[in-house]
């Protein structure tokens, strides 16, 4: 693998982590949200990786032979899903959206999971940017050897 290869790799991730952390802001921001444009509460959505590759299963990978054929792009979005767990319910009767009984149906966004999941994405961005920073270290001590 070249040092472009490992620096678009990188870039990938970094790509696919802010991705994940938008979405994930935007749970949080609408996690008091009880009526959107089709009426129900906001859904809380999941981002879903998948490996970017150039097709090959990753058993023949471990071959000598194949090691010529390995193109690893990184990771890439593949869709972004609805969670599909129910949504709360919560007693508040003065509320525009309660029902007869006076409970209003809230979003199936919990804010701590949010925030872990904000945790997490935060610390996969800052090690893809150590592993750029160390690709192009590793370059720039090729490029001296020269000298």
């Amino acid at each position: 693998m070249s040092y472009f290869g490992a620096l678009d790799i990188g870039a990938s991730a970094l790509t696919a982590q802010r991705l994940r952390m938008d979405i994930i802001s935007q749970n949080i921001a609408n996690a008091n949200t009880t009526r959107t444009q089709d009426g129900t509460p906001y859904r809380r959505r999941v981002v879903i990786f998948q490996e970017s590759s150039d097709g090959i299963p990753f058993s023949e990978y471990l071959s000598e032979s194949s090691k010529a054929r390995y193109l690893g792009k990184g990771v890439k979005v593949s869709r972004i899903t609805e969670d599909s767990t129910p949504f709360k319910r919560v007693y508040d009767p003065g509320h525009p959206d309660a029902d007869e009984d006076g409970y209003v149906e809230m979003p199936n966004v919990d804010v701590v999971t949010e925030m872990v999941n904000m945790i997490s994405a935060t610390r996969a961005y800052e090690a893809n940017i150590t592993s750029i920073n160390t690709t192009k270290s590793m370059a720039m001590k090729a490029l001296e050897i020269g000298r």
